[in-house]
């Protein structure tokens, strides 16, 4: 039984995942979503409110993250995972964050590809796809079932 509350606890988060990407996100400003939609490389980027951009990325970023953090948990029932995990989602939004306001101010025109991933690393749950198989070969490692 134990088991099939996991299961169901990790099915409906992932609906909370699509649940941020389909009902919450349109809501979020983001000019940058349509400015990618529609021919970027003809055009400039659009004139940003940054601070408000900024809000609604975190916003967006820490919905996907406590969302990605009970992932990991349900998957590995481990506080110590749980603990590196939230650091690390914290590592990388500083550093994303910082990216991309760097990129912002010194892009170059008809260069938004590094523009565009850095976004999408923000605004998407791409960190728990990596997390969950590093977490569980570590895990395989330390237990002595998995060798080189």
């Amino acid at each position: 039984m134990k088991n099939g509350l996991k299961i169901l606890g990790l099915i409906i988060l992932i609906f909370f995942l699509i649940g941020i990407r389909e009902f919450i996100a349109p809501h979020l400003y983001d000019p940058l979503v349509n400015f990618f939609k529609a021919d970027y490389l003809n055009k400039p980027v659009p004139t940003l409110n940054l601070s408000l951009f900024f809000v609604n990325i975190f916003i967006r970023y820490a919905l996907n993250g406590m969302v990605s953090i009970g992932i990991i948990y349900l998957f590995f029932n481990d506080y110590k995972i749980v603990r590196f995990a939230f650091k690390l989602y914290v590592i990388a939004f500083i550093v994303l964050t910082i990216s991309l306001i760097l990129i912002l101010k010194f892009h170059q025109e008809n260069n938004y590809l590094l523009l565009f991933y850095v976004r999408r690393l923000l605004i998407h749950p791409v960190l728990v796809l990596v997390l969950i198989p590093a977490f569980y070969f570590q895990k395989l490692k330390k237990n002595g079932n998995f060798k080189n």
